[in-house]
């Protein structure tokens, strides 16, 4: 939140979810099978805004928006329409202006919603140290990042924890999405030390493969996966060996793996035609899924709130819309794409229970 003077003001409300992902503004390419080859510009993007999103979806205004805390390096060049929709969300955000330009980025997609990446102008990579108070609380952290920074930052959240609230502050869930661009054999050595770290892993299904130093060449292979998450699974999540993984595998849906339970759950949508643009679907799938945990425990319920969130960003270009509606004078209804994500939800768990 800012005030009227541009300042970081802190709140008193219970946070449930922080990214350390970044705030993007993107131009997006489609790829060469899409029928409009007109690239997308000044697209509200980023790992941290899709994963704020992700989770803000099951937070609705007043009760529980304030709950979702995410950081913005808004430079000279922020565009005025960016602010309002942002503003809109009622989210916990510390909006921070920024000599220069804001982070933007190039995306490109390719068959099998291969996509490609590259900053337009620098990036300004947020750490534990950007936290304020209020959002070093929070119940749980997203963090997409290398192996060594993930380590590295998780001991700098839970030391600052310590420091500012006392050695007796529960821990928080940590979610960790490994960069796809070091999901390498050389990185694997690396990646196994930093779950140890962790409550939650999720790469793709492309990424955790790469890990391995092998690839799907088409199709999603259920097999594949399983034998690579279980070696992660044995290897060992988390202090206590208790963490999950969750493989997020596109139209074939997710795979979840605990020491003591696996499953599969569909994707949300089997309809391809609902498909208009993946960007922002892992990252949304883990704001979902982040706050699923924190409020339910369950690791299948937060998985349905995943793929859930997860649908609403696909049947568009950019984030899913936030619209309003009032039934008498104080019932407030919202809707995202002119549908409420709770009926959804409900229509999901129906379908997957």
């Amino acid at each position: 939140m800012i005030n009227s003077n541009g300042e970081a003001r802190e709140s008193a409300a219970t946070i449930d979810f922080v990214t350390l992902g970044m705030f993007i503004i993107d131009d997006i390419h489609p790829p060469p099978s899409a029928i409009d080859q007109t690239a997308k510009r000044d697209i509200i993007g980023g790992a941290g805004t899709y994963s704020a999103i992700g989770a803000r979806l099951f937070s609705p205004s007043p009760t529980t928006s304030k709950a979702v805390g995410w950081i913005i390096d808004a430079g000279t060049d922020f565009p005025t329409h960016v602010r309002s929709t942002i503003d809109s969300w009622q989210t916990n955000v510390l909006i921070r202006p920024r000599d220069g330009l804001t982070t933007r980025g190039w995306n490109g997609y390719g068959d099998n919603d291969h996509r490609a990446f590259k900053y337009l102008t620098p990036k300004k990579r947020l750490t534990a140290e950007d936290l304020t108070p209020s959002l070093l609380r929070s119940r749980s952290f997203h963090l997409i990042c290398s192996p060594e920074r993930c380590i590295a930052m998780v001991q700098q959240i839970w030391s600052r924890r310590a420091a500012t609230f006392g050695e007796e502050e529960p821990k928080p869930i940590i979610i960790w999405e490994p960069v796809p661009d070091l999901c390498t054999p050389d990185e694997f050595d690396n990646a196994l030390k930093a779950i140890k770290y962790v409550d939650v892993i999720s790469p793709n299904h492309e990424e955790l493969a790469a890990l391995f130093g092998q690839e799907h060449a088409g199709d999603v292979k259920k097999e594949l996966v399983e034998q690579q998450a279980r070696h992660l699974k044995i290897s060992g999540i988390g202090a206590d060996g208790m963490g999950m993984v969750v493989v997020r595998a596109g139209k074939v849906g997710c795979y979840l793996a605990t020491a003591e339970k696996t499953c599969w759950l569909p994707a949300y949508h089997q309809d391809a035609t609902r498909v208009v643009d993946p960007t922002g679907g892992g990252n949304g799938f883990l704001g979902g899924l982040a706050v699923g945990l924190v409020r339910t425990n369950d690791m299948v319920e937060a998985a349905r709130m995943a793929s859930v969130a997860a649908s609403y960003y696909i049947e568009q270009v950019g984030v899913p819309s936030l619209t309003v509606a009032h039934r008498g004078h104080m019932e407030r209804l919202e809707e995202w794409n002119r549908t409420s994500v709770f009926e959804r939800l409900a229509e999901f768990r129906t379908r997957t229970a």
